[in-house]
């Protein structure tokens, strides 16, 4: 029974919050408001779109091919299409069951290239750690820059970082006076030395200045995906590298909350932009512009794959 209650959390529940915020979205906007979201999303400029999803197929295969990086020093060479495949049926699976991704991608790995599966899955969650630090790192960077007060006499910068490194060294307290020796501190201690073991991994690892290279291109392509799209509706046009980037950290965040962001992504899109002095109805279409172009960009090319992938290793 509490497995099945623990299972329900983790897959199910996502995914009905982010239909209710949809279905929440929809019935708190009135029938103007509707219609200038439907002509923003109509009368938008698609040839930045397109850039926008060309600019995430080139972090996917980015993805692939640095993947090979942490697999080559353990004997295993897999193939390119392979690689892009696995990871392309990796993202349309996390859209309907939350990082079951991980679990497709390196069983597919381990069927057609022959790799174990916990070396292959332990590769997977190396690279989940390091996406997790970088994140990490844009949201201090998010919270440095994002406009939530003004100071007269101190920077809101300054007040960002003292207050972030306080939390740190509080939550770090509590950690090591009250929670080290019962279940959740073994669980938050054992995660922390997940993240420590992954960094020594990449330190270690042959030809790990081409995987921090491929790493930092990976994110920088998340971030064009987004700021190129501001160019596709006229509301948002002019809007500085702040702002975006302010955006791009808050849907990075929703993307972790709901199956692909369903839901999550345009509402934290819009209340990001819309602090910018943008329509909260063009701010809202803007979000869904990036959500839906994204999604059925994994949609079509993760479909695909699933199609190709026995075709193309019908000899494996």
């Amino acid at each position: 029974m509490k497995k099945t209650i623990i299972s329900f959390i983790k897959n199910v529940l996502p995914l009905f919050i982010g239909l209710f915020l949809i279905y929440y979205s929809y019935n708190n906007t009135s029938t103007v408001e509707r219609q200038e979201i439907y002509n923003s999303l109509k009368y938008a400029d698609y040839s930045y779109i397109l850039l926008s999803i060309f600019f995430a197929v080139l972090s996917h295969l980015s993805r692939s091919y640095r993947w090979k990086y942490l697999l080559n020093p353990m004997g295993y060479n897999i193939s390119f299409t392979n690689s892009i495949m696995a990871v392309l049926v990796g993202f349309l699976s996390n859209l309907s069951i939350p990082r079951s991704g991980e679990f497709l991608r390196a069983s597919t790995i381990t069927l057609y290239e022959k790799v174990p599966f916990e070396k292959c899955f332990g590769t997977i969650i190396t690279e989940r750690i390091i996406d997790v630090i970088i994140l990490l790192t844009c949201i201090l960077i998010g919270i440095s820059i994002f406009p939530f007060i003004e100071k007269p006499n101190i920077s809101f910068n300054a007040i960002s970082i003292i207050s972030f490194c306080s939390i740190v060294f509080i939550a770090y307290l509590i950690f090591k006076l009250f929670l080290e020796k019962i279940y959740i501190g073994i669980k938050i201690k054992n995660f922390i030395s997940g993240i420590k073991n992954g960094v020594l991994s990449i330190l270690h690892m042959p030809k790990k200045e081409k995987f921090i290279i491929h790493t930092l291109f990976i994110w920088t392509m998340y971030f064009l995906m987004l700021y190129v799209v501001k160019f596709s509706i006229p509301e948002t046009f002019s809007l500085e590298f702040e702002a975006i980037f302010s955006a791009f950290v808050a849907g990075a965040i929703a993307m972790s909350l709901t199956n692909g962001g369903i839901g999550v992504y345009p509402l934290a899109i819009a209340g990001v932009i819309s602090q910018y002095d943008v329509p909260y109805e063009s701010a809202l279409a803007f979000g869904w512009i990036v959500w839906t172009s994204q999604t059925i960009m994994i949609l079509i090319f993760g479909s695909l794959s699933f199609i190709f992938l026995p075709i193309l290793n019908k000899n494996k």
